[in-house]
């Protein structure tokens, strides 16, 4: 199966948060010099924005924009602010102001205000609006407000903060559900509500949180309800349960683009070594069954599965995994059946009777598995080793 891309279909925007609300998260930390590594790496992926981090928030975030602000070439990158003239002023010294977008974030819910904030709907506006134009003052022409808990937010906060944003020179809003508690269908009537509230050349992000699962399945219908961009990060990294995952977007995008009339750019098959290397440089361990990036998500053990695959791929596997910088996996246990073992006899040419096809199958794979699996290859070459003597048939 390949990929198509309709030329009517829209093309989405990508602002990868990996550096941000992913590095954010507990026992994700980075150095400057990784998140510059990383910067590029995902700036080679084709992202167009890269979140660099909250350079008021410590010394290392502060350098970390300032080494990422003057290598990026291609990709722009984005800087977190709360609503506060000195963190703007920071977030400017560190960065500059050539490519650079400052995002603020904006309170979007009652709850919010009065527990953790303090203040008032009307304060609330206010700090937006004049932290936008504060921004605009230092010479950023790219100001994102990003309002957190907007899918808990009251209509009127909601719309308030927007058009307040917008008015004082906002050119991008960013519609958090924080807590991850929407329906997909939920999320899709607050990014309808803020289109229609909204000029059609403000630019409107997803940015969804995976409590329940959904954050992929939010952000397409968001983008169905008419978002522009969506925030990701790599592997789904992010606080809690994470964000919506790039690869698994990508993904996404790249086979059912058509049928939903958008595309991106990413280079889908250098996200899995970008992801290798952000493993490694927080120790995260490889989950087994993650899509697109899991140990096994091109890997099976089962016999029914690998007599259709060993004969085409394509009867399990719909997604291919070379698209993406992967290799297909068969894996040999105690669920395998007979057609993996006469599929690696075939290869060593090695012919056998019904009888010892059997006895090879118990030795070699029921009594041997147990409960473990492992790869064909290894039981390739433990067959060649043990059957070295038998005769081989004539070349055909």
């Amino acid at each position: 199966m390949s990929a198509t891309t309709d030329s009517d279909s829209r093309r989405i925007s990508i602002f990868d948060t990996t550096l941000r609300d992913g590095e954010q998260a507990p026992a994700n930390a980075l150095n400057p010099p990784q998140k510059l590594e990383m910067a590029l790496r995902i700036e080679a992926l084709g992202a167009d924005w890269v979140e660099a981090g909250f350079p008021a928030s410590s010394p290392s975030e502060f350098e970390a924009t300032r080494l990422i602000s003057r290598s990026l070439t291609t990709a722009r990158f984005t800087t977190f602010c709360r609503a506060v003239r000195s963190d703007i002023e920071t977030a400017v010294t560190a960065g500059g102001t050539d490519r650079h977008q400052v995002q603020i974030l904006a309170t979007g819910s009652d709850m919010h205000l009065r527990h953790k904030r303090g203040i008032s709907r009307a304060q609330a506006v206010d700090e937006v609006a004049e932290s936008v134009g504060h921004a605009h003052a230092l010479g950023v022409e790219s100001v994102s407000v990003g309002i957190e808990d907007a899918s808990r937010g009251e209509d009127g906060l909601l719309r308030d903060i927007a058009h307040g944003a917008v008015e004082a020179g906002a050119t991008c809003l960013v519609i958090a559900d924080t807590s991850g508690c929407h329906l997909p269908q939920e999320y899709a009537a607050l990014i309808t509500k803020f289109r229609t509230w909204l000029p059609d050349s403000i630019r409107i992000s997803t940015h969804c949180h995976n409590d329940f699962g959904l954050s992929l399945a939010n952000a397409v219908a968001g983008l169905e309800a008419g978002a522009d961009e969506v925030q990701a990060t790599l592997g789904g990294i992010g606080e809690r349960a994470g964000n919506t995952p790039l690869e698994e977007l990508a993904a996404l995008l790249s086979y059912k683009g058509v049928v939903l009339g958008l595309h991106t750019d990413i280079d889908v098959s250098r996200m899995y070594e970008a992801y290798t290397v952000l493993r490694g440089m927080i120790g995260l361990e490889e989950p087994r069954n993650k899509a697109i990036f899991g140990t096994y998500a091109f890997g099976t053990a089962a016999g029914i599965h690998q007599q259709g695959m060993l004969r085409n791929p394509a009867t399990y596997e719909y997604v291919e995994p070379a698209r993406f910088g992967r290799g297909r996996t068969l894996l040999v246990g105690r669920h395998s059946g007979r057609a993996v073992l006469r599929h690696v006899l075939d290869e060593l040419r090695v012919v056998v009777s019904d009888e010892e096809l059997a006895e090879l199958y118990r030795t070699h794979i029921t009594e041997r598995a147990g409960g473990d699996c492992e790869d064909i290859s290894v039981l390739k070459d433990r067959l060649a080793r043990e059957l070295l003597e038998r005769p081989l048939p004539a070349a055909a």
